[in-house]
Parts: structure tokens; C-alpha cells; sequence
């Protein structure tokens, strides 16, 4: 009797040796112009902000040409997606709706006259989203949890898909030390709460996507233990959504600056992947859809697209 190898210790704590899939409950999802099958495939999202202010770029797509630029570069790089944002998630000061939609909407517009990409508008209010959508976005993210009730009948008198996101604060808030008994299930709870209410509103399921919030209103070591434990998330049965992409916690889990998070990034978009998420939201496209490509590739979803390697002709 040969000893377990530690595979097999594995496979016998987990009952399989297979990769962990995500139990979809509609895989299928037609968003604006394109089709998805998150049984098989993960979309990368790009993340354009249109703010002075914002944790990433601190303002570099402010101006409006620059946003449209780097809206369209991500495009190119081979985004599926592209998530445009007038306001931070982060305390400050309130932004006016009208500001808000004033900075998204032109954007949105000449993207969307030049691209059949998915466009979402990261917003939570209702004005913004209703604006948003008419100028041809196809989600509204929402990382606020569904503050703005409004917000509910705008998505459900258009077609877009809604991105629910675990958050706690108010908008623009602090919430110093955050507490959960169990991060996993806590935010599980919260958001089927939503999701049933975003239900009784008239969206219909296959419009939802979920997002369990890294780092918003959580700490480091609460979001590390939520990227171990994602399945818990994606075991819902909805396309769940990772933003990892140069958090905080990468910062500090990696003593690195903003401008040296791109491996961690990578990583913990990869470890997400592997635990059922379908959405990563990057920052740095090429790099992010490389490894998406590969990860799916691995997972046994993605055909390897120049099989020559010891395939029984000579290499190259």
C-alpha cells in the first residue's frame, strides 16, 4: 500500500481532485451586445475613474479626454468590460448627482459610439444611473450595497445588469474597526437579503451579478480570509465579481506603494478565480486578461491557443 500523497489528502478532505466550479444558476448572460458563459469563461473589467481624486490613479483620467483614452486602451488590451466611475468609494465629501453624471455620461457616450464593449457605470445614485444608461451603459455597479433605494426602479424600468456589493458605511463614511463573526457567511447573508429584494423590485436573476466588497469596510486580514473563502460567495449561484485589483490589502500584505501592487494583484485575482469568481476588476488589462486566459486554461475551460510543445512535430 504505497502512502497518500498530499493529493491525495486533498481529494479525500474535498471528496474530488476536480477544480472547483461555481453551481451557476443562469451561466448564460447576455450584457448589452455581448454574451458570457461564466461556466467557462471570465470577464475582465477595466477600471477607468474619472475623479481628482481617486485611490489608484489619483487623478490621471480626470480630464475627459484622458478618460475616453484610457477607456479605449483598455479595449485594445482586451478588456471585456469597462467600469467608469465620477466618484470614490472612500470618505470625503459628497459629490453632487449632476457633477457625478457630468463627469460618467460623456464618457460612456463616446465609448459606447466606438466600442460594443460592456460598459458599466460605478455609481450609486439613482440620477447618475439613470443618465449612465441612457448614453448606452449596460451595468450600474453599484459598491454601496443598494443605499439609494431609487436606484431599484431605474434598473428595473431598463435592461441593465445590476452589481450588488457587500458594503457598511454610508456613503462617503468612515466605519472604523469593522466586525464579523464569520466573513463568509455574514456577507453571504447580505447579499441574498439583497438579491431577494432587487428580485421583488422586477429585476429579473439573470441581471444580477454580486460582489462581496474587498476591502470596502473590511480589514486586511478579513479580506485575505474572504479571498481564501470565496466559493462561499460564488456558491450563491449568481456571477460573482472580484475587485482586487491594487487594494489595500495587497498594500499591506506586500509593504508595497500603489505603484508596486501589480504581482499581488495578479495573485489575488488568480486565487479568486480559482474559488468561483467570473468578474475581476484590473486595473492593469493586459496583464489581468493573461492571466485570466491562463487560469482558465488551467482550470480546463480555455483551449490553449498553439498546441505545438511536444505534440509530435519538431518545436519551434
Amino acid at each position: 500500500m504505497f502512502p497518500l500523497t498530499l493529493s491525495d489528502e486533498i481529494a479525500a478532505a474535498t471528496g474530488s481532485r476536480e477544480p472547483y466550479l461555481p453551481p451557476l444558476r443562469i451561466p448564460v448572460r447576455r450584457i448589452g451586445a455581448r454574451t458570457f458563459d461564466f461556466s467557462r469563461q471570465v470577464a475582465v473589467m477595466a477600471v477607468v475613474n474619472r475623479t481628482p481624486d481617486s485611490f489608484y490613479d489619483r487623478g490621471r483620467t480626470f480630464a475627459l479626454d484622458a478618460a475616453v483614452a484610457a477607456s479605449f486602451a483598455a479595449v485594445a488590451d482586451g478588456a471585456d468590460w469597462v467600469d467608469i466611475g465620477g466618484a470614490p468609494f472612500a470618505p470625503g465629501a459628497p459629490i453632487p448627482a449632476a457633477e457625478e453624471a457630468d463627469r460618467v455620461v460623456p464618457v460612456i457616450a463616446e465609448l459606447r459610439a466606438g466600442s460594443d464593449v460592456v460598459i458599466s457605470v460605478d455609481t450609486f445614485h439613482a440620477q447618475v444611473a439613470r443618465e449612465a444608461i441612457r448614453a448606452g451603459a449596460t451595468v450600474v455597479n453599484d459598491t454601496t450595497g443598494l443605499s439609494d433605494p431609487a436606484l431599484l426602479d431605474i434598473v428595473a424600468d431598463s435592461e441593465a445588469t445590476l452589481v450588488i456589493t457587500h458594503s457598511l458605511a454610508t456613503p462617503r463614511t468612515p466605519y472604523p474597526r469593522p466586525h464579523y463573526d464569520d466573513i463568509a457567511a455574514d456577507i453571504a447573508r447580505y447579499l441574498i437579503e439583497r438579491v431577494e429584494r432587487v428580485i421583488a423590485s422586477g429585476v429579473p436573476e439573470e441581471r444580477i451579478v454580486v460582489d462581496p466588497g474587498h476591502d470596502l469596510n473590511k480589514n486586511t486580514l478579513q479580506s485575505l480570509e474572504l479571498t481564501r473563502r470565496l466559493s462561499e460567495i460564488a456558491d450563491l449561484g449568481f456571477p460573482t465579481l472580484a475587485a482586487v485589483s491594487n487594494k489595500d490589502f495587497i498594500g499591506e500584505t506586500l509593504r508595497a506603494d500603489r505603484a508596486a501592487r501589480l504581482e499581488g494583484s495578479i495573485a489575488a485575482a488568480v486565487v479568486s478565480i480559482m474559488n468561483g469568481a467570473r468578474i475581476i476588476r484590473m486595473h492593469n488589462v493586459a496583464a489581468s486578461v493573461a492571466a485570466a486566459r491562463m487560469t482558465e486554461a488551467i482550470l480546463g475551460l480555455w483551449t490553449p491557443q498553439g498546441l505545438r510543445h511536444n505534440m509530435g512535430e519538431a518545436n519551434e
